[in-house]
């Protein structure tokens, strides 16, 4: 009885070394890197959407994105969650679009009037990377820890599949 349960000990440290190897290796472990940077956040040309996370109008607004930012070099998907979903079936709010400076026909036109923002940088798997609520709490705290004032509005830059910037337009 003592051998097995010698065994099963190993296995389990063995089980939760890897676990710990692989979520570490998958980026789990990368810090947010946070700065201010002085400038207005950039503006953004884009289509709102109400309605569940499982809805195909979503998937389409992501992919006329997706074909923007083919016909315009050097930008980058950007989205803001006015109401963020609970679960599957929950209603949310959120604009999709692409920095632009000018209007483009048809979409919706964001420009931000504040002066400068803080900028998160978080990269990593996206099976590991932190969630909306930590990254907005980690925001939040470095603002408050430096006197800074933040909007409200927390603006996700999709970089890549392992790269998303968040910026956080500060008051």
């Amino acid at each position: 009885m003592r051998k097995k349960l010698g065994l099963f000990a190993i296995f389990l440290v063995a089980l939760i070394a890897t676990a710990y190897f692989g979520f570490d290796r998958l980026g789990g472990n990368n810090p947010i890197a946070i700065q201010k940077i002085g400038a207005s956040p950039e503006s953004l040309a884009g289509k709102t959407y109400s309605g569940i996370p499982q809805d195909e109008k979503l998937a389409l607004i992501f992919e006329e994105m997706e074909t923007q930012k083919g016909l315009h070099p050097g930008t980058f998907i950007h989205t803001i969650y006015e109401v963020e979903p609970a679960g599957k079936l929950d209603t949310m709010i959120v604009f999709v679009g692409i920095n632009q400076a000018l209007p483009l026909a048809d979409f919706e036109f964001k420009k931000f009037d504040e002066q400068s923002y803080l900028l998160a940088k978080i990269t990593g798997s996206r099976w590991v990377m932190p969630g909306p609520d930590t990254v907005k709490a980690t925001l939040e705290n470095y603002a408050k820890e430096n006197g800074l004032t933040l909007s409200g509005i927390f603006i996700d830059k999709i970089i890549s599949d392992e790269e998303v910037h968040v910026i956080a337009p500060i008051r």
